[in-house]
């Protein structure tokens, strides 16, 4: 197995389109990541008439009871913040404390999205072989680049670890994720064992694994940090009977608060006895233990 050494766990509150394109919601669910202790607060950018064929952009939404307008076009629209948004989003993270990042799905956003400068940005599994994009961020961005690697086979893998090795920037800003694309993912589907085959292929070429999870619950999280994934992302929602398709594989704000509680606890785990008989032993050991 790969050697690593563990560190603190960091984590991503993906609020994505789960604001329903309200920035007051956004603001709130910002507020409340920062409550659960979440490292960063995660949204999504769409250019939409750049994704989206004129077939697509107005074919209806293949589920209306989660759209947000009459075609898939207009839904998609609905739920888009501008470049100014972001930035007053990125604003507001950084006046209470915490982190603010965002996923982009084309090339037009990925260059808005640098524009704001944040720490790290993220490729969704659904762009990670839209290479013209990849390579704005590349070659642009100076920031970690932060790509999951949901539906995507190894050999594509290897394509997308190699793109970053020939300007020499995958050990440094590179950060590439085990996830399952699927919401919500049952637990046989996971995979978490993918972690380890990340850590034996790319563990010395990327910067770092993380673990992008669309289960239920939170126990699955503690085992993918033990696997050596520090960063650990998760949907984020405050009510996940709300109107949309991201909410019923998101964590309320209770589940996130104790997610983080549980990493944070591992963290403090791992680790090796710094003597044969701990401080905390020795009493147990001089009362209990058998002399003879």
């Amino acid at each position: 197995m790969f050697d690593f050494n563990y560190s603190a766990p960091k984590v991503i509150a993906e609020i994505g389109c789960n604001h329903m394109g309200s920035m007051e919601i956004a603001k709130e669910l910002i507020q409340l990541a920062k409550e659960c202790k979440s490292d960063y607060a995660k949204f999504q950018k769409r250019n939409n008439l750049e994704l989206l064929t004129e077939e697509q952009y107005n074919a209806p939404h293949p589920n209306p009871a989660n759209s947000y307008g009459d075609t898939y076009g207009a839904h998609r629209e609905y739920l888009e913040f501008t470049k100014e948004q972001h930035q007053e989003l990125k604003d507001y993270c950084e006046k209470i404390g915490i982190g603010y990042s965002t996923s982009v799905w084309d090339v037009i956003s990925a260059n808005e999205i640098i524009e704001l400068n944040p720490d790290f940005i993220k490729v969704p599994s659904a762009c990670n072989n839209n290479y013209a994009m990849l390579q704005v961020l590349r070659d642009t961005y100076k920031g970690e680049i932060h790509i999951s690697f949901g539906m995507t086979t190894q050999e594509e893998e290897e394509e997308v670890v190699r793109f970053f090795e020939e300007t020499n920037a995958a050990k440094d800003r590179l950060v590439i994720y085990s996830c399952t694309s699927g919401y919500p993912v049952p637990f046989d589907n996971v995979c978490l064992l993918e972690i380890n085959r990340l850590y034996e292929r790319f563990g010395d070429r990327v910067k770092t694994i993380g673990f992008s999870g669309h289960h239920l619950g939170i126990a699955i999280d503690n085992a993918a940090f033990t696997l050596g994934a520090n960063w650990i992302e998760r949907h984020f929602t405050k009510d996940r009977t709300w109107k949309g398709t991201d909410h019923a594989a998101s964590l309320e704000p209770t589940g996130f608060k104790k997610l983080v509680r549980d990493l944070n606890a591992t963290y403090q785990a791992l680790s090796f006895k710094e003597e044969e008989i701990l401080e905390i032993e020795k009493v147990q050991r001089a009362k209990l233990k058998n002399q003879k």
